[in-house]
């Protein structure tokens, strides 16, 4: 436990994929083109890849999907339930990631964000992240069925 932010935070097992998708709806991270127990399943299965959850009782307060190519981090998913945003659940799940690719050797975190999503821009501003000079491209491999 060690590698990460806090002994409350810890990786998904597979009873928790139905905490977490519900978790990842109410925070408003689900789109029609991703499945997320595909997405879960995909990440679960990887070495190079957690999910790691701060479970509460019988829900998830807070997730975060991580992984690496070898080479450089990327977050996925970062959720925090609804009620409880703006208590620094974020920032601490986001720092158990971080200590999760430290353990893996990985020395750089890359984020994406959607151009219009202000509040998460400033949320990783607050916490020590900055924009770099970048165009990501992008192309589907397979046809998500929408």
């Amino acid at each position: 436990m060690s590698a990460l932010a806090s002994a409350d935070i810890v990786s998904a097992a597979k009873n928790d994929i139905p905490k977490i998708i519900d978790l990842w709806t109410r925070a408003g991270l689900v789109r029609p083109w991703n499945d997320p127990e595909t997405d879960i399943t995909f990440a679960r299965k990887s070495p190079n890849a957690d999910i790691l959850i701060w479970p509460k009782r019988e829900t998830i307060l807070a997730s975060v999907m991580v992984g690496h190519d070898g080479h450089r981090g990327v977050v996925y998913y970062l959720a925090v339930d609804p009620d409880q945003q703006g208590n620094g659940f974020g920032a601490k799940m986001m720092k158990a990631a971080e200590n999760w690719l430290i353990s893996q050797g990985i020395w750089k975190l890359n984020l994406m964000i959607r151009s219009d999503n202000h509040a998460v821009q400033k949320f990783y501003e607050n916490i020590g992240y900055e924009a770099e000079d970048r165009i990501v491209m992008a192309r589907r491999l397979k046809d998500s069925g929408t």
